[in-house]
């Protein structure tokens, strides 16, 4: 319990989106980014060139740079966009990435990880701006969303604990802000 105390006293200073944006002297966000940097557990949000705000991570329980399977538990690194946004979802909302996309496919193909026709399958997805197909190999359903039930207790864990399928989660406070100002389409950059 004193760990979580500890967590809620980390937590006090949060600044709220409306706040981060009023600081830099900003009515609205143009041309959304979002960098998701995997070793430093955080994910921002810019306005162009300029950072507005940064929220607190976590990731796949495995901890590998380089995702192979569905099983992995490994948070992928590239370039994605959100294909969906589910907004009644187990970790409270959901903004799907086209994880995998043309370029993962390849390097699987390549690999040997996936045959032609689920590369094909993954190739015709994009093209036709959907999200990738549930059944491959190399997972899918990986997407950022918040913490649902458990809210309270993992946002306030003062040290880092990875636990999801592969996604990326963050407080629900902070779920509830960034799908308010993302759409399908929004481009997502995954660092390491």
């Amino acid at each position: 319990m004193g760990l979580i105390l500890y967590g809620l006293i980390l937590n006090l200073g949060e600044v709220s989106l409306e706040d981060a944006l009023q600081d830099k002297n900003l009515s609205k966000i143009d041309n959304l980014r979002i960098i998701v940097d995997r070793s430093s557990y955080r994910l921002e949000i810019y306005s162009g060139n300029i950072l507005i705000k940064s929220y607190k991570t976590v990731f796949g329980k495995n901890p590998s740079t380089i995702k192979t399977s569905a099983d992995d538990h490994v948070t992928p690194i590239g370039e994605y966009q959100i294909c969906a946004i589910d907004t009644n979802h187990k970790y409270r909302k959901f903004l799907q990435l086209n994880y995998p996309n043309e370029k993962d496919a390849a390097e699987a193909l390549k690999r040997g990880y996936i045959n032609q026709v689920e590369f094909e399958s993954i190739s015709d997805s994009e093209k036709k701006r959907e999200c990738p197909p549930k059944s491959t190999k190399l997972g899918a359903n990986i997407g950022i969303h918040g913490i649902g039930d458990y809210d309270l207790i993992f946002r306030n864990l003062p040290f880092i604990f990875n636990w999801t399928n592969g996604s990326i989660a963050i407080s629900n406070k902070n779920i509830d802000e960034l799908s308010s100002i993302v759409q399908t389409g929004t481009r997502v950059k995954i660092t390491y």
